[in-house]
């Protein structure tokens, strides 16, 4: 047994089912042995080595488990990089193997020498080891697992190309041989009896409790329900937790930030209780002032309380056990008033988006796309959302429900992520249906090649749907957007303009199905014939560039900023102005603003 075999077998061992790579000669090694191993663990050949890193990523996020990619030594251990910020950043585990130079060429200037245990330092920095004799492993890969797994985070391996080639030796029984054993066990730790009385005591004194969640509620769900109404509060969510609570509750107002809503902005601004579960959230901004609200933090790892907000009650503990805890010693609320309120912006807020998705535009608003969806995705959905304005009407426009799994990368918020999330995501659960939506910058960068990979894989998944829909409004509308609100500066058509490519006749060539979609009265229908394709579908949605990602807290002012810049240097496209003043006064005046 080669040390390249024994890598696979461990593997195997530890239940990897895919492996998502691009081969290079400094994996050889390990190609062979996937070779002799009959493909097992599975072999997933992505056109780029950060796709693979991404669709490693998306397999974790969509799975609950640990993702796993490879790549040669040099240029292809580079190209990973960026999708492992995105899981280390999104706290996902990921194991990456890469390979590395001979052992007698390092130091020596070699071809596509790099030194990768420097390169990784940050990514992988709790836990990143060369392997340069057999009987390093198997502990190196345990380790790697195990950290990953269980601190939610990256990991790396890195063996030199020679290295693969040696017999496997275990490690003995003497000294300095380290041996090593299967398994990750689960732990569920939970907070001190008095922290939890602290923070009880501080709960039942607001009257006005807003909870705030992310990802890491996303296991406790009846009990976030429990406590939100005994505090009769109301409940933001992170991007990252969008799925962790269904938005068919009348007290969920949502998603917070730059992205959210103005029920969960609302909310915020007004309450002075806070409570905050397995979320990061970075945008202080967002959160109530600091003398305004009391506030107690409930999160797995203790390197991530105190930070964002100055919390009274810090709670180190797994967020289902810790609340569990926590709900004997809570006080039902008698009066509703701030709950009904909330409920009541919540309601009005769906109506303002239905009214916004209702809005004319040249030729079809991208908020009517993203709105019309909702009503029709499957119950067991994947949705994933590629970063820009598409973002923006992912997090507004769906409601994510029973049994819907959402998610995009909420962290780092890197271009690019999109379909290849829902590649590996079919890969997670191949008997659902996965759908991507991402903007025309983001196809032309990443999505357009995961096409092949799409249709490489498609026969493997029981349920074939895989749905990628394309706002083409050739422009990277999100930093026009931000820079005409922000800087007052007009569409500098150099950097943001974008070719208009005919996506569904791509997918035609590569052999799988689309349609381009012009006019609004089509949009319905291409989503319900994407949604029955027995494959993957491509959707190019002309979208207009004019409907503006208007944050919730936009004051007149930033709208003016906007309409200055626009008319200042997009003189023939002045109806941005008018699709800006629409959507403000939606927000604001009763009936939306109609009369």
């Amino acid at each position: 047994m080669k040390v390249s075999d024994y890598v696979l077998e461990r593997l195997r061992d530890w239940e990897v089912e895919y492996v998502f790579s691009y081969p290079g000669d400094g994996i050889n090694g390990l190609l062979a042995a996937w070779g002799r191993a009959e493909d097992r663990p599975r072999f997933v050949q992505a056109r780029h080595e950060e796709m693979s890193a991404f669709e490693a990523v998306g397999y974790a996020k969509f799975s609950g488990r640990t993702g796993v990619c490879a790549a040669t030594s040099g240029p292809g251990a580079i190209h990973l990089l960026n999708g492992l910020y995105d899981a280390k950043l999104d706290h996902v585990p990921v194991v990456a193997i890469v390979g590395q130079t001979d052992r007698s060429a390092m130091g020596g200037s070699y071809q596509q020498e790099v030194d990768l245990a420097a390169l990784y330092k940050d990514v992988a920095s709790e836990f990143c080891e060369v392997v340069t004799v057999p009987a390093q492993l198997p502990n190196v890969l345990d380790r790697a697992l195990r950290v990953a797994a269980t601190r939610r985070t990256v990991t790396a391996v890195i063996i030199p190309a020679d290295v693969q080639e040696l017999d496997h030796e275990p490690p003995a029984h003497a000294f300095k041989q380290v041996p090593s054993s299967l398994g990750a066990p689960r732990y569920a730790p939970i907070p001190a009896e008095e922290e939890l009385a602290r923070a009880a005591e501080l709960l039942n004194a607001g009257e006005k409790v807003a909870m705030l969640i992310g990802q890491g509620a996303r296991g406790a769900r009846p009990e976030v329900e429990q406590v939100a109404e005994l505090l009769g509060a109301g409940v933001a969510k992170a991007l990252l937790g969008k799925d962790a609570l269904p938005d068919t509750l009348p007290y969920v107002t949502g998603s917070i930030g730059l992205l959210g809503t103005r029920p969960s902005y609302e909310m915020m601004r007004d309450c002075d209780t806070l409570l905050v579960v397995g979320s990061s959230f970075p945008y202080t901004q967002f959160l109530p002032e600091f003398d305004q609200a009391r506030a107690v933090q409930i999160d797995l790892d203790p390197s991530m309380v105190g930070l964002r907000y100055p919390f009274e009650v810090n709670l180190v503990g797994d967020a289902r056990e810790t609340l569990r805890r926590l709900i004997p010693l809570l006080e039902p609320r008698t009066d509703g008033a701030w709950r009904k309120t909330i409920e009541d912006n919540t309601a009005r807020w769906w109506e303002v988006m239905e009214r916004r998705a209702e809005v004319s535009a040249d030729p079809v608003n991208p908020e009517y796309v993203v709105h019309a969806l909702d009503a029709l995705l499957p119950k067991d959905a994947m949705v994933a959302a590629d970063s820009g304005s598409a973002a923006n009407w992912y997090a507004r426009h769906l409601r994510m429900r029973d049994g819907m799994r959402g998610s995009l990368s909420g962290t780092l918020a890197t271009m690019g992520p999109g379909v290849p999330y829902v590649i590996g995501a079919k890969f997670a659960h191949p008997d659902r249906p996965a759908i991507a939506i991402v903007g025309d910058g983001a196809m032309q960068m990443n999505g357009l090649a995961e096409l092949v990979t799409a249709a490489k894989y498609r026969g493997e998944w029981s349920d074939p749907r895989l749905v990628v829909a394309v706002l083409n409004n050739q422009d990277l509308n999100q930093v026009t957007w931000e820079m005409r609100a922000m800087q007052g500066a007009p569409q500098f058509e150099a950097s943001q303009g974008l070719p208009d490519l005919p996506y569904a006749d791509i997918a035609g060539l590569l052999g799988l199905e689309g349609v381009r979609v012009e006019r609004p009265e089509d949009v319905e229908p291409a989503w319900r014939q994407a949604l029955a394709a027995d494959g993957p579908f491509v959707i190019d949605f002309r979208t207009d560039p004019a409907v503006p990602p208007i944050p919730p807290h936009a004051t007149w002012d930033q709208i003016k900023a906007a309409a200055q810049s626009v008319l200042k240097g997009d003189s023939d496209r002045a109806s941005m102005v008018r699709q800006g003043v629409k959507a403000k006064i939606q927000e604001f005046l009763p009936g939306g603003g109609r009369s």
